[in-house]
């Protein structure tokens, strides 16, 4: 026979399971209904260049540039959407044509994209990226890398409909 022991310990751990998950299981994605969308950075849009080519990689590569498109509201990830990136490398500068590329999110809503190091102008190591091809608000994103010596870098978009 089983004893079932209740005390003021496992009454606690109990609730708090089920504060945590819901009762019914759902309470994380009815949070997802609020996700906001992400709002253009300062400076993001410098030496922007509409209609970067789509590329494989820019320049030799050796630096990964990642990250996520989400729909605003439910989070759903959205796929084919054009991200264009750009930045200061050791390969250009970011007003450089060649330092400028596009690159579309898969079935994940995620993308990555190969470049040269990117390498500090104006004394921060940092990158730029747009999401603009019109279905949602364009965006400008400006994230700056912890260290100079990093060698990835991650933006993550959430987009409001255009």
């Amino acid at each position: 026979m089983t004893t079932v022991l209740l005390n003021r310990r496992s009454f606690v751990a109990a609730g708090s399971a089920v504060l945590a998950t819901g009762v019914s299981g759902l309470y994380l994605p009815a949070l997802a209904k609020d996700l906001a969308p992400t709002r253009s950075m300062r400076g993001g849009a410098n030496n922007y260049r509409p209609g970067a080519p789509i590329v494989e990689r820019i320049g030799g590569g050796g630096f990964w540039m990642s990250g996520t498109v989400r729909r605003a509201g439910d989070g759903a990830p959205l796929e084919g959407q054009r991200i264009q990136i750009w930045a200061h490398t050791t390969e250009g500068y970011e007003r450089d044509p060649h330092s400028h590329g596009a690159t579309l999110t898969d079935a994940n809503g995620e993308f990555r994209l190969e470049m040269p190091q990117i390498v500090p102008a104006f004394g921060q190591a940092h990158g730029h990226l747009a999401y603009d091809s019109g279905d949602y608000k364009t965006v400008f994103l400006r994230p700056v890398m912890r260290s100079s010596k990093d060698t990835s870098l991650e933006a993550h978009f959430v987009l409001q409909p255009a």
